[in-house]
Formats: structure tokens, sequence, C-alpha cells
């Protein structure tokens, strides 16, 4: 026995396969620790995150919550993520023959939630920063801040909220060393290495994926805050760099308009262009319809009908002024009120969300144009500059951004388009509820209470037909009694003009100006009260028949149809066209001894002022077109028939003759027909 012993080892540690053994154990005690240190690392880390969300979050109430959104982000969409991921990991430990494996299986499972959480909340982490220096100018704020989170979190000291913030950063980044240590602690040879190597990949993968999204973000925000510069900051920032650029450009759109370059074609971000167009204008046009609506409303509550005498006693007239003056009081101003916070300005904020993407597109294209030059010159040189790289990588980024982004943008936009719309429907069928709500006890006191829907109908239609038929009855025969048409005298001057459309037209076609028209558009004409012109077309271009078309003889142009009337001579006419047109021999400054100039105007009657006059010195008098003027004397002191003494309110002084006309007596009509 004891030869037999002396030939056994004296422990183990003296062979290789004891010493395997243990290089082993020591592999695997390690491992453990790896494995212990992630899953109490992660109860910890989740435990801060709560504390950010739950304690501190709430106490800071003094701070805006636009600030609070920027400074905590989707906090709550990485509490929910990494909750899950703690509950599997921790649940891996009854599986203790293959936790490893399930924890590298678990990384590959988390891959893509972890990646769309943290990549949103680091992308704000910079935002959020700025507003903590924002915060530390104002001492007294930033002493509440502090003491709230050190009675919270006392380890935080005086690095507060920035130590706070970057948790999730340095947390997301430590995930491919934790695994790195496990890996190394693992046997190559073991079934989980490859799944743990491709889980330390993938987490790789995540980070890198974060930070181009950062990128990304941070080019597309550099560019939206460029398009809401005022016109001075733009011209600020023009300097040699920025004209070369925009020179370069140019160029090279140029050369692509003549095929000297080919243009580089993306069909799936034309589509998604296009979609954003289309989006955008459908939003433009409800917002401008629902201000339409909304102005509408206005001037409907401001008319008050029910407020009127309207000398109608007793009966329904009573209930409908009860009923509109109960629904003008409350249901009408609560549906506007609805219809402005449920409607209008989630719309308005819509469009102003949809602006910021609608400027990168356009910047995409600057860098598009650039990013075309630079591999122009990388095909010909071979190498390019610093700045053009960069270039290159920024259109990279943006064009990536918009269209990872632009799909989901689109939808989104659409479907909060049409739950505003959806709300328009319903508050549009809350308001009918409530008015027949409100109109139930005055609807039993109506004449017509007790016909059914499809009765009152028709007796409406009979009603109203019967109303019209004699109203068109009336409009007949009040036509045929109309006294002729009362003439408007013509402009100095506008009898030769008058002849000669009337040679070239003839009468029925020839229209007199009832008042003033001031042309808008560059085919109007700006005509005067009394001017004649002659019909060539009754409707514009459009086929609107509120336009016509007419020629004054010497310009051709549009004017409103309803402020034409049909020029006829009427007897009598003439004789004011006597009175009011000067003597041939009135250029003379003074008349002849023999004979005597015959007055254009009778000496001392009423006369009518045809147009109006200013006044320009003290020896004449003012007038206002259709004023009632005493004629004293019909020429001045030199005998100048051109020039009327006349007193008007009171007041003396002269007045130009052809100024003045006497008002044609209307003829006597009444409901006779005419013979």
């Amino acid at each position: 026995m004891a030869e037999h012993g002396t030939d056994e080892p004296s422990s183990s540690t003296g062979s290789p396969d004891g010493e395997g053994r243990d290089s082993g154990d020591r592999l695997l005690l390690h491992q453990r620790l790896a494995v212990r240190e992630l899953i109490d690392t992660e109860a910890s880390y989740l435990h801060m995150l709560q504390l950010c969300a739950s304690d501190i979050r709430s106490r800071l109430q003094q701070l805006p919550q636009g600030d609070l959104d920027v400074l905590f982000s989707n906090i709550d969409d990485v509490i929910e993520v990494n909750s899950k991921f703690l509950h599997d990991l921790q649940e891996t430990a009854s599986r203790e023959d293959k936790q490893v494996h399930s924890i590298g299986n678990l990384f590959l499972e988390f891959q893509e939630e972890l990646e769309r959480v943290y990549k949103v909340y680091c992308a704000s982490y910079d935002q959020a920063l700025l507003l903590v220096e924002t915060y530390r100018k104002e001492p007294e704020l930033q002493r509440e801040i502090q003491g709230i989170i050190e009675a919270a979190v006392p380890q935080a000291g005086p690095s507060g909220l920035s130590f706070l913030l970057v948790i999730p950063l340095q947390r997301i980044t430590k995930y491919p060393l934790l695994l790195q240590k496990i890996l190394e602690n693992t046997d190559p040879d073991a079934s989980a290495y490859p799944v743990l190597q491709r889980a330390a990949s993938a987490l790789q993968d995540v980070n890198a994926n974060i930070n181009e999204y950062k990128r990304r973000k941070e080019v597309a925000s550099k560019y939206t805050k460029v398009g809401q510069l005022t016109l001075r900051e733009r011209l600020a920032r023009i300097n040699t760099h920025t004209l070369s650029k925009k020179t370069t450009r140019l160029s090279q759109l140029l050369k692509q308009e003549a095929g000297l370059v080919p243009r580089t074609e993306d069909k799936e971000f034309d589509y998604l262009e296009e979609r954003l167009h289309w989006v955008s204008l459908c939003v433009t046009e409800t917002k401008n319809n629902v201000a339409v609506y909304l102005a509408n409303l206005e001037a409907f509550l401001r008319f008050r009908p029910q407020e009127s005498e309207l000398d109608i006693p007793g009966g329904p007239v009573v209930q409908y002024c009860s009923l509109m003056g109960d629904l003008q009081l409350q249901a009408f101003p609560d549906f506007k009120q609805r219809l402005e916070g449920l409607v209008w300005q989630p719309l308005c904020s819509l469009a102003k969300a949809l602006s910021g993407p609608q400027n990168l597109v356009k910047k995409r294209l600057d860098k598009l144009l650039d990013f075309e030059r630079v591999e122009e010159k990388l095909l010909e040189v071979g190498s390019v500059t610093y700045e053009e790289q960069e270039a290159r990588h920024t259109y990279q980024a943006l064009n990536s951004l918009l269209v990872a982004e632009l799909p989901q943008l689109n939808q989104l936009a659409m479907r909060w388009l049409g739950q505003i719309l959806h709300t328009f429907v319903d508050l549009q069928r809350d308001l009918a509820k409530q008015v027949l709500q409100r109109a139930e006890g005055s609807l039993a006191q109506l004449p017509h209470h007790h016909l059914s829907e499809p009765a009152f109908r028709k007796l409406v239609e009979d009603v109203l037909g019967q109303t019209g038929h004699q109203l068109r009855s009336f409009q007949e025969n009040f036509e045929k009694v109309l006294p002729p048409p009362t003439i408007q005298p013509l402009l100095p001057g506008a009898e030769r003009q008058v002849q000669a459309l009337l040679s070239r037209y003839g009468p029925e076609k020839l229209y007199q100006v009832t008042s003033n028209i001031s042309g808008a558009g560059t085919l109007d004409l700006t005509l005067l009260r009394g001017q004649i012109v002659a019909l060539l077309q009754n409707k514009d271009t459009k086929g609107n028949s509120s336009r016509w078309l007419v020629d004054t003889g010497g310009h051709r142009g549009y004017v409103p149809a309803g402020k034409l009337e049909l020029y006829r001579v009427i007897p009598g006419q003439e004789e004011v066209k006597e009175q009011v047109r000067p003597p041939k021999d009135s250029h003379h400054l003074t008349p002849e001894p023999s004979p005597a100039p015959v007055p254009s105007v009778p000496t001392v009657t009423q006369v009518v002022a045809v147009y109006p006059f200013v006044a320009r010195s003290s020896h004449e008098v003012s007038l206002q077109a259709g004023q009632l003027v005493t004629v004293l004397e019909a020429q001045d002191k030199k005998g100048n028939p051109e020039w009327s003494l006349v007193e008007v309110n009171g007041q003396r002084g002269y007045v130009p003759s052809s100024f003045l006309a006497r008002a044609p007596s209307p003829a006597p009509w009444g409901w006779s027909l005419p013979s």
C-alpha cells in the first residue's frame, strides 16, 4: 500500500489534468462574475431610470413642460424596454447550464428594440445639455434643481442633471464591453461562444447605428434652423464661400439641364417626395377651408335676426326667436370654441410640423448637386479634399434620413389629418344633435308638428314652389310697367365717341356705365359713371357671365355686368344735350356783340350738378354730383358761357357750365300696361 501510495501524486496540481481543471474553474468563476455584474448593474441602472422618471421629473414642475420633454426625452420607452430585458435576463438564472447561451440570444432578440429607443434618446441628448447650461445661468433655479436631485440621488453630486441625463448613453455603450468580458471568460469550444460573438457584434452595430442616426439628426436640425432665419440673418450669412457654393451648384444644374452631365435618379425618394407634396397640399387646402368656415361662422354669430322687430305678432315667430336666442347664447359659441381647439389648432400644428421636412427636401437638392460634383471629381482625379468628402457624407446622411423617415412621416400626417376631419364631422354631428334636443320643446308648438318627415318635406316643397311662382309672376308684371331707365348725362366731349360706337356696333350693343368702375386686373377697365361702351361678349374666357367684354372706342377689356345698363335715346334727351353742350364759339374768351350768345343754362333756374367739382379759388364754389344748383347767370363777367354763376347752399361762385344739366322729368308710370 505504501508503494502504491508513493506512485500516486501528492496533489492534483501536480498533473496537467489538474491544472486544466483549475484553469477551467477560474474561467467559469470569472464568467459567472461577469454575468452577475451584467444582471446587477442592469437592475441598478433600471432603478436609476425609474427615479428620474417618477421622483425627479414629477418634482421639477417649475420647468415648462416643453423643457421636461426635451430633458427626459423618451425615457418612458427606455424604461419599458429595459424592464422587459431585465426580467428575461433574470430568468436566465434558472437555466444555469445554458445561462450564457441564453444571454447571447437575449441580446440578439432585443437588438432592434434597444436601437429603436436609445437612438431617439441619444439624438436629443445635446439639446438637453443646452437646456442644462441655460439653467446654470440662473442661480436660484439651479439651486432648486440641485436640491431636488441631491434629495433623490445623493451620489449625483454637483453634476446634478448632467449626471442623470448621461446614464442611458453610458449604459448602451457598456453593453458590448460587458458581453466582451463574458466572451473572454468562455471556452472557445463551448456552444455559447459563437452566440456571444454575434451578440457582441450586434451591440457594436447598435452603437454605430445610433451614432449615425445622431449625426443625421444634427444635419437635419442644422438645415431646419437655417429655414427659420429672418431675411436680415440670411443676408448676414452671405460671404465669398457661400457665393462660391451657390455658383457651383448653379453651374452643375445648368450642365444637367443642357444634358452635358447625367442627373442622379432616385425613384424611391422621388415617390416619397411626391407623397409628401400631396400630403402638404391636402393639409394646406384643409386649413384654408377651415379658416373660411370659421370666418363664415363668425359672421353667422354676429347676425341675430331674433333681436330685431319683425312686426309679426305671436305664432311660430315667438318660438323661433326663443330657440335662436338660446342657441346663440350657448350652443353656437361652444361649437366655435371646440372647433378652434380640436380642429383649427391641431391643423395649424400639423402644417407647422410639415414645414421642417419640406425645407429638408429642398436642402437635399442643393446637397445632391454638391454630391454629384464631388463624384465627378472623384472619377476624374481619384481623390477629393476633406471639405468635399464632408459634403459627400452630408448628402448621404440627409438622403438616408429622409428615405428612412418620410414613409413614417407621410403615414403619420395622413392619420393626423384624418383624425382632424373625423373630429370636425363629430363636432357637426354633436351640434345637430344639440340643436334638435333644444328644439324639441318648440317643435311641439309649431303648426305642422304632427306631420311625418316625408309629408313635411312635400309641404315645404309645395309652398316654396307656389311662392316662387307668385314671385316670378310679380316680377314679370313689374318689368312690364317699369318706367324707361333714366339716362345718365354724357361725359363732356363724348358725343363723337358715342357716334363712332353707334355706327360701328349699332344701338342694341351700346351700354352706359351706372357707377364708377376701378379695374383690379390687367384686363379690367377703369371707367367713369356715364361713359358709353359697346358690348363685345357677355361673358369672360372662363364662362363667367358677370364680367363682360366691352369696347370704349379706344380700349377693350372686362367690366362688371351689374354696372352696365342698356343705352337708349329718349325724347327730350336732345334738349338736355343742347343744354349741356357749350356753343360752338365757346372757345372765344369774350362773345361777339352780335348775335348774342346763347346761354348753356337758363338764367335763374334750378339745375343738377352732373359731376363733382372742387373750387380752386375764392371765385369758385364746390359741387357734389346730383346736387341741386341755382343758376344766377349763364356766363361770366366777360360773357364767356363756359362758366356760370351759381348759388349752392347759400354760397355763390362760378362753376363750369358743362358740369350742369337740367334733370329730365321721369315719365309717369303705374300699373297700367303701356300702349
